[in-house]
């Protein structure tokens, strides 16, 4: 039960097997399907970045680089003007709205590039660019009050001061134009490392989402391969269970399979074994039906003749004066033959006439040992000796007492035939598992194996006397315990053993 309980846990169920197959390959696809949605997300957050953050801010800082180009070109020309008032005004409101505002820009736009959900390596490039635009805006702040002092200069017509300013807010201007053409290549350079890494790991996904595509390929027709072989012995199974609908009752091999399919192939293959059994049980049952009415038949017929023979017969011996040694022993040969033909008739009609068994509790030691006592003197005179090897303690057996008594008077008999000369015949009784084994054991020559074969045929002799019903009933009587009984060498080779075997249940 052990074994069979471990049998049953280790087993690897089909529905299991193919289920886990497919779930494995929607896995598979699944991954290729969950990596292709990471990816685009991936793409769509570039490109929300390069519309919303490189591409805002690459234009943030080229327009303050213009601003500021303008602006020196304002400061070459401001002390050659002859309206200084009107540039006054415009570099006023560059100073309140223009430069503030576009240093927000660019500081937003950094912002957004670099600094919201960015990367570590991003936001470090954000923070870098955002001093430097607080060193340049810090830079440029002291520009307002130069102004002034250059305005001032211009309006009480000191010629000298407004020059030197003017140079001094033009060297300051070029210094400005140079920090930010250097935060625009510093700019340009990080979008463009940016972008290139966007671009990497975009073409890293392609290929990923394509090595991940073929290998769900591959996964989803290697499981399809694995499916087809673990569900291609139902169709051997289909071609079997067609083969015997045509009537192929021999029993293969079971499938060697520790699954669903193997235990269905191992319980169909029972299943054809028991159906032969049973037609082999109906073919033999329908045929002693046969022999049992053509045997009561011919027994009738005969019964009658025989008893007006035997009748004329013994009118004839009192007409016949008693001196006539011829006479009588003419009137005793044919009185053996009738007798004779009588005993065979008998025997035809108590197979023809063959009862079911009534079942009771017997102790079948006890048994064997009347019967074996009821034939022990017959065994004597033929010079047999009869020994008996029983169990001690064996369970009682439902039985009919005296079915199982014929059936051990026909098997001693056969033994003492198989002897012509001296010997001995041992009857054993013991137990076997679920049932008791009764055996005949002889030291006669054995049977060759087609004899063996044929042994248990009704009207099958190898006996010139011998009526080839004994054994026939002694089969029939062992089929109608539950039983059965077999025919085999002897211990050591030497003779011949039938074994009965009585099941312990019924």
């Amino acid at each position: 039960m052990a074994e069979a309980g471990g049998r049953s846990r280790l087993r690897r169920s089909v529905a299991a097997r193919v289920l886990g197959s497919y779930a494995l390959v929607t896995l598979a696809f699944a991954l290729v399907a969950g990596w292709a949605i990471v990816a685009q997300r991936s793409a769509a957050q570039e490109t929300r970045l390069v519309r919303t953050g490189y591409f805002p801010l690459a234009l943030a800082v080229r327009d303050l680089v213009a601003k500021q180009d303008t602006w020196n070109t304002q400061l070459n020309h401001i002390t050659a003007a002859k309206n200084p008032a009107d540039i006054r005004v415009w570099f006023d409101v560059a100073l309140r709205a223009g430069r503030p505002r576009t240093f927000d820009e660019v500081r937003s736009a950094v912002d957004r590039a670099f600094l919201v959900d960015g990367e570590p390596a991003g936001r470090r490039v954000g923070e870098v660019l955002l001093r430097d635009v607080r060193d340049i805006e810090g830079f440029v702040a002291s520009d307002r009050g130069r102004l002034d002092r250059l305005f001032q200069a211009l309006d009480h017509g000191d010629a000298a001061e407004a020059e030197r300013l003017r140079d001094e807010l033009v060297t300051r201007g070029s210094q400005t134009s140079a920090r930010l053409g250097k935060l625009e290549q510093s700019v340009k350079r990080n979008v463009d490392l940016l972008l290139d890494a966007a671009r990497a790991r975009e073409l890293l996904a392609i290929r990923l989402l394509v090595g991940l595509a073929i290998v769900a390929l591959l996964v989803g027709f290697a499981m399809a391969v694995y499916a087809r072989r673990v569900l291609r012995p139902v169709a051997a199974i289909t071609e079997r269970a067609r083969a015997v609908a045509q009537g192929d009752l021999e029993p293969q091999p079971a499938m060697a399979s520790d699954d669903e399919i193997g235990e269905l192939s191992a319980t169909f293959e029972q299943m054809v074994a028991a159906i032969a059994r049973a037609n082999e049980q109906l073919v033999a049952a329908e045929r002693f039906a046969t022999i049992g009415k053509m045997a009561a038949h011919v027994t009738h017929e005969i019964r009658n003749p025989l008893s007006s023979i035997a009748l004329n017969l013994e009118l004839l011996e009192e007409q016949v004066p008693h001196g006539d040694a011829e006479a009588t022993g003419l009137f005793r040969a044919i009185g053996k033959e009738v007798e004779r033909l009588s005993a065979l008739s008998q025997q035809y009609l108590s197979f023809a006439r063959r009862k079911a068994p009534l079942h009771e509790l017997e102790d079948v030691g006890q048994v064997a040992l009347e019967a074996a006592e009821f034939v022990r003197p017959e065994l004597r005179q033929k010079g047999v000796e009869l020994v008996l090897d029983i169990e001690p303690g064996l369970p009682q057996v439902a039985c009919d007492e005296s079915q199982v008594k014929q059936a051990l008077f026909n098997l001693l008999r056969n033994a003492r035939e198989a002897m012509p000369g001296a010997g001995t015949v041992t009857l054993g009784v013991h137990r076997a598992g679920d049932a008791l084994a009764i055996t005949v054991d002889d030291e006669g020559p054995g049977m060759d194996p087609e004899v063996r074969a044929r042994l248990f045929e009704p009207f099958f002799t190898t006996k010139s006397g011998g009526t080839g019903l004994g054994l026939a009933i002694t089969q029939h009587i062992a089929a109608s315990h539950g039983g059965a009984i077999t025919c085999e060498p002897g211990p050591g080779g030497r003779g011949t053993r039938f074994a009965f075997r009585l099941p312990l249940r019924v």
